[in-house]
C-alpha cells in the first residue's frame, strides 16, 4: 500500500507559562514530547472495528452457529476495513492508475464471492491493521519534527515605550525588544541586550550543557531561560527562526521524492498490469485443465495479494524522511528527499575558504612597532584602535576587540576620516594617527611576505610616520581539520579547496586543515568550472560555501552544503542542505547519514523482493493458505516501514565527540 505521508502543521502552541525556577532541572531541559496517541488516527479506529468484528464473529463461525448471528459481523468487517481504501483504488482507477490497494480489495471480494468469507475477512482485518501500522509509524517521524514548534511559546513580553505588552509571537518584528524572565521559554531569535542568565540549548544546539547568556549573546526561540531575566533584541522573523526553518525544510522535503522512489512509482504501474495479468492466467490455466472453480479462484486471489508491491512501494520514502527528520534535529536542515540521497552519493569534497573553513571575521594575530617609534605593542594597538573606532569596516571591527581584549584605554578620536579602500584617519591624543594598506614604500623590517604568511597587513602612522603594522587573519575553524579528514575518510580522496584569495592565504587554511589540493584566486565562475571539471572525470562533487559567490558552484554540485550563520540569503537558498549551527563536523556525519539512508532502502527492496518471490513460488508451485499469504505480504509490509525508521533513533546521527569541544575546554559553540 501506498505511504501516505502527513504534513506537519505550521503552528505555534499554546503558552508555556512556568513559573521562575531556581535551576534547570532535568524535565525542564527535555523538549516537549508529543506523541500522536494511536486511535487518534482514522486508520487506527477503523483497524480496531474492523478487528473486533472478526474476532467476535470467529467464534460463532466455528461453532456452526447460524449464518445470520456471525454473517453481519463479517460484513462489519469487510466495511471497516475497506471502505478507505476501496474508495482509494476507485478514485485512483478513475485517474487511470491501478492502485495496488484495489487489489487487495479485489481479492477479499473475490474470497468472499466463492464462499471464503472468514478467509476474505481476515485479509481484510490484516490489511487494515498494516494500514493503521504504517499511518502511526509515518505519524511518529512527524511528531519528531512538529515537537519543535511544541518548544516555541505562543507569546511574549514586548517592552514599549510605555512599559511592557504580551503580545502573539506570530506579531514581533525585527528591532523588537523582549524581557525573558526566569523559567521562560525565548520567543525568538534574538540577542542579548541585557541581563545575565543561563540558557539550555539541548534542544537546537544539542549542548549538553546550560549555556552562559551576557550582554551581545545570541539565543534562540524555544530554548530555555534560567535563573536570570534577560532582554533580548529581535534579530530574525518568528517565520525564519531555527525551528521555523527547520520545520518547513521538513515538511517540503516530505512533499518530493528521491529517484528511487520516483523509479518504483513509474514502474508500479506496470507492475500491477502485470499482476492483474498474471493473476488471470493464474486463475484460467489450471481451470482450462479441468481444476475446480474454487481452487483456481483461491489460487488466483492468493497469488494477487502475494505479488502486490505495497513493501516495495514503502521502502524508500520511511529511510529519507526520518534521516531528514534526524538532521533537522542536529541543525542541518536538507531541503528534500532528493537532496538527501544525492549527499550520500557523492564521492569528492569542494570547499570554500572564507566562512566556510575560516570564521570568517578576521582578528589581530600580531603587533609589530617600528624600531624607534617609541611604541610598544600595547601603545601601536591602542593608537590603531583609536583612530579605528569610528569604523564600521570588519578590520576596524577586529582591531578595536583585540585592544579590548587587553584592556587598553582607547582615546577619543576627533576629525575622523575614512577613504574607502586605503583606510582611516583620525586624530588622537594630539597626534595624526592614520591606519590603511601599506604601500610599496612602507620600509620596515617586518613586513615581509614570510612574516605576514597569509594575512592582511595594515600599516599605522602618526603625524605621517610609520610607526607599525598590524596582521590580521581569518581563523581557520576548529574543526576544519577534522572535517576535511573526515570527507577524505568517507570520499577516498583529499578535499579540494576553492577560493578567491590570494594563493598564501589559501596556502595557510591548506596546511592548518591538512588538505593538499588548493585553488586559489577563484572568480565565481572559476569555481563553477572547478566543479564541472571534476564532473567530466566522473566525480560526483559536494560543494561547501556560505556566500552569494559561491552561489553558482552550489547549484553546479551534485550536492550543495551552504553554512547557516553567516551564509548570504542566495547560498542559503541554492544549497541542497544548510548547516544551521555551522559546524563543520555535521557535514561528514549528514553524508553517513545519507549513506545508511541508501543502505536502508536497498535493505527493504531486498526484503521485500524476497518476501514476494518466496510466497508467490510457494504459490504457484504448491499450496499457500490465504491466510498465511496475507500475514506474510503484510508482515513484510510492516516490517519495512519500522526498518525505515530506525534513522529516527539518536544514535543514528555520528558526530565525533571532539567535534562538540572547543580548543580552550569550554562549552560547544551554538548555532
Amino acid at each position: 500500500m501506498s505511504l501516505h505521508v502527513f504534513l506537519y502543521g505550521a503552528r505555534v502552541s499554546s503558552t508555556l507559562d512556568s513559573p521562575p525556577v531556581p535551576a534547570l532541572d532535568a524535565s525542564a531541559r527535555t523538549a516537549p514530547r508529543r506523541r500522536t496517541r494511536v486511535l487518534a488516527l482514522p486508520e487506527a479506529r477503523w483497524a480496531l472495528l474492523a478487528t473486533a468484528a472478526f474476532l467476535l464473529a470467529l467464534p460463532l463461525h466455528f461453532a456452526d452457529a447460524p449464518g445470520w448471528t456471525y454473517g453481519p459481523l463479517y460484513a462489519i468487517a469487510y466495511l471497516a476495513g475497506g471502505w478507505e481504501p476501496l474508495l482509494e483504488g476507485l478514485r485512483a482507477l478513475r485517474g487511470k492508475t491501478l492502485d495496488v490497494d484495489l487489489l487487495m480489495i479485489v481479492a477479499a471480494l473475490g474470497a468472499a464471492a466463492i464462499g471464503q468469507v472468514l478467509d476474505g475477512a481476515l485479509l481484510i482485518v490484516i490489511f487494515a491493521t498494516s494500514g493503521a501500522l504504517e499511518a502511526l509509524a509515518t505519524a511518529r517521524t512527524a511528531d519528531s519534527v512538529r515537537g519543535l514548534l511544541d518548544l516555541a511559546p505562543a507569546r511574549a513580553t514586548r517592552v514599549t515605550a510605555d512599559g511592557e505588552e504580551s503580545v502573539a509571537v506570530s506579531r514581533l518584528s525585527v528591532g523588537d525588544e523582549l524581557l525573558i524572565r526566569p523559567g521562560e521559554r525565548i520567543g525568538a531569535d534574538g540577542r542579548v541586550l541585557d541581563g545575565t542568565s543561563e540558557a539550555d540549548q539541548a534542544t537546537i544546539t544539542g549542548e549538553p550543557l546550560p549555556v552562559l547568556k551576557t550582554p551581545g549573546d545570541e539565543v534562540f526561540a524555544g530554548t530555555l531561560n534560567g535563573t536570570g531575566a534577560l532582554r533580548v533584541r529581535v534579530e530574525r522573523d518568528p517565520t525564519d527562526s531555527v525551528i521555523a526553518r527547520i520545520v518547513t525544510l521538513v515538511e517540503e522535503a516530505s512533499r518530493t521524492k528521491a529517484p528511487t522512489q520516483l523509479f518504483i512509482e513509474k514502474i508500479e504501474q506496470r507492475y500491477a498490469v502485470g499482476v492483474v495479468a498474471a493473476t488471470l492466467a493464474v486463475f484460467a490455466v489450471p481451470l482450462a485443465f479441468g481444476a475446480d472453480l474454487t481452487g483456481a479462484l483461491l489460487r488466483a486471489m492468493t497469488f494477487m495479494i502475494v505479488a502486490s508491491p505495497c513493501a516495495v512501494v514503502l521502502a524508500t520514502m520511511p529511510p529519507l524522511l526520518s534521516a531528514i527528520a534526524t538532521a533537522g534535529r542536529h541543525g542541518v536542515l536538507v531541503k528534500s528527499a532528493l537532496a538527501m540521497e544525492r549527499l550520500g552519493e557523492i564521492d569528492t569534497a569542494a570547499l570554500d575558504k572564507t566562512g566556510t573553513l575560516t570564521e570568517g571575521a578576521p582578528e589581530v594575530t600580531a603587533v609589530r612597532p617600528v624600531a624607534g617609534s617609541g611604541l610598544d605593542e600595547d601603545a601601536l594597538l591602542a593608537q590603531a584602535a583609536a583612530a579605528e573606532h569610528p569604523s564600521e569596516h570588519p578590520l576596524a571591527r577586529a582591531i578595536v576587540a583585540a585592544a579590548r581584549t587587553r584592556d587598553l584605554r582607547l582615546a577619543p578620536a576627533r576629525d575622523f576620516a575614512a577613504k574607502p579602500g586605503h583606510g582611516v584617519t583620525a586624530t588622537v591624543d594630539g597626534r595624526v594617527v592614520t591606519v590603511g594598506r601599506p604601500d610599496s614604500g612602507l620600509d620596515t623590517d617586518t613586513d615581509t611576505d614570510a612574516d605576514v604568511g597569509g594575512g592582511t597587513v595594515v600599516r599605522v602612522e602618526r603625524d605621517g610616520a610609520p610607526v607599525g603594522t598590524l596582521v590580521l587573519a581569518d581563523r581557520p575553524r576548529a574543526d576544519a581539520a577534522e572535517t576535511a579528514a573526515g570527507l577524505t575518510a568517507l570520499t577516498g580522496t583529499s578535499p579540494v579547496l576553492l577560493t578567491g584569495d590570494n594563493p598564501r592565504a589559501a596556502a595557510q587554511v591548506a596546511t592548518a586543515t591538512g588538505i593538499t589540493d588548493v585553488r586559489a584566486c577563484l572568480l565565481p565562475e572559476d569555481k563553477v568550472t572547478a566543479v564541472r571539471e571534476l564532473q567530466r572525470v566522473g566525480r560526483k562533487v559536494l560543494f561547501v560555501g556560505d556566500g552569494v559567490n559561491d552561489a553558482p558552484a552550489l547549484a553546479a554540485a551534485h550536492a550543495g552544503v551552504a553554512m547557516g550563520r553567516a551564509g548570504s540569503d542566495l547560498a542559503l537558498e541554492t544549497a541542497d542542505a544548510v548547516v544551521v549551527r555551522d559546524e563543520l563536523a555535521a557535514i561528514p556525519a549528514v553524508v553517513r547519514l545519507s549513506r545508511a539512508a541508501r543502505r536502508l532502502v536497498v535493505q527493504n527492496l531486498l526484503v521485500a523482493g524476497a518476501f514476494i518471490t518466496v510466497l508467490v513460488l510457494w504459490d504457484l508451485l504448491g499450496h499457500l493458505p490465504l491466510p498465511l499469504g496475507v500475514a506474510g505480504h503484510e508482515g513484510s509490509t510492516v516490517l519495512v516501514g519500522l526498518n525505515g525508521l530506525r534513522l529516527l533513533r539518536e544514535s543514528a546521527w555520528r558526530l565525533p565527540e571532539s567535534a562538540w569541544r572547543r580548543p580552550d575546554g569550554g562549552r560547544p559553540r551554538a548555532l
